[in-house]
């Protein structure tokens, strides 16, 4: 085997086949990084000529001229592959070393443990544990408090109409999708000029719900890296309120590979009750999915495993009323590069955040 460095055309044909593929590993998202001052590298192993393993890579000194390396949503690798998994790593490893770095991070968009609709671990489901013991043995420290969600909720549309599909909506559901029609609630297609109407409902909604909202300028290159291959929409729901069209709800989704992501969203909330506009975004878009064939329609981040308890169970209770199970990630992990540095900026963030 033969760890090297890759053009981006070669890692881009093996990604598009590669079953751990995600939008966060693209040479879009790397023109994004770029824009903030990273370096980006695509990295891979070949045995006989042939691409077993790759990975996108972005680099930038964060820490006394020490640079961080994160693989965001990567790397595309068969985890449970003892062998390829640690030649992969420790080739990467001492390159970081040898270019200054000091810490590896990976978020690998690669299941854990098979769970159900209600966040269960399945009887006699698959279990991932090697994947994320070769992790630990490699010397990986899971993070525990990562930006990237650890949990999902998604639905499976492989070979389902629209009609099961909403058959197997939760009735609630169903009847809250219905009542949004008959309000006379529509849904469409937002231009790029038009993205300051997705950001002043998702602006509203950080402020009501108390997270940081993405500036105008990330929607903006987002569409513009994204739009012209059709893997972003965002989409907006609006109504006539007193002969005025009227926003209620919008929300932005990556269209990547064999699935659809809900990635943001937000409502007015002076309109929810009277409009539940969010409900009829979804079925619009879980639509479009089964009619387009993709395979999955995966409603993102939830936060833990559902506990009704959670200030966020309503998130959860909102996107499971429309089918799916939970998705159980391997998680996100840090490598130490330079232990000295690493345990330092370990030390000083600790102090600084107290």
């Amino acid at each position: 085997m033969k760890f090297t460095t890759l053009e981006e055309s070669e890692f881009v044909k093996f990604a598009k086949k590669n079953p751990y593929r995600s939008f966060t590993q693209t040479p879009e998202i790397a023109k994004l990084r770029e824009k903030d001052g990273w370096t980006v590298y695509y990295f891979g192993v070949k045995e006989n000529d042939e691409l077993k393993t790759a990975s996108m890579i972005v680099a930038k000194p964060t820490f006394l001229g020490k640079s961080i390396f994160i693989a965001p949503g990567g790397p595309l690798l068969d985890l449970e592959d003892t062998k390829l998994t640690n030649f992969f790593f420790k080739n990467l490893r001492n390159y970081i070393k040898s270019h200054n770095g000091y810490v590896l991070h990976i978020d690998p968009y690669y299941e854990l443990t098979q769970r159900d609709r209600d966040g269960k671990i399945v009887e006699n489901g698959f279990n991932h544990q090697k994947a994320k013991n070769n992790l630990l043995n490699l010397g990986f420290k899971e993070i525990k408090n990562p930006s990237q969600p650890k949990y999902l909720f998604v639905m499976d549309l492989d070979k389902k109409t629209p009609d099961e599909i909403f058959k197997n909506f939760k009735q609630n559901t169903r009847n809250l999708v219905r009542k949004a029609e008959r309000k006379g609630v529509k849904v469409r297609k937002l231009n790029r000029d038009e993205l300051s109407e997705f950001k002043e409902i998702t602006e509203i909604t950080s402020q009501r719900r108390n997270f940081n909202d993405r500036p105008l300028s990330y929607y903006e290159n987002m569409y513009d890296l994204f739009h012209e291959k059709g893997e972003v929409e965002f989409l907006l729901a609006e109504t006539e309120i007193d002969g005025k069209t009227t926003p209620l709800s919008s929300a932005m989704f990556m269209l990547y590979g064999d699935e659809i992501i809900y990635l943001f969203s937000g409502s007015d909330k002076k309109y929810m009750r009277d409009y539940d506009a969010q409900y009829l975004i979804q079925w619009h878009m879980i639509k479009y999915a089964s009619e387009n064939r993709f395979k999955r329609y995966n409603f993102y981040g939830i936060r833990g495993l559902p506990d009704k308890n959670s200030k966020d169970y309503g998130i959860y209770g909102f996107k499971k009323g429309f089918g799916g199970h939970v998705v159980e990630l391997i998680g996100s992990y840090e490598l130490p590069i330079n232990r000295p540095f690493f345990y330092l900026h370990k030390f000083l963030s600790k102090i600084k955040n107290h």
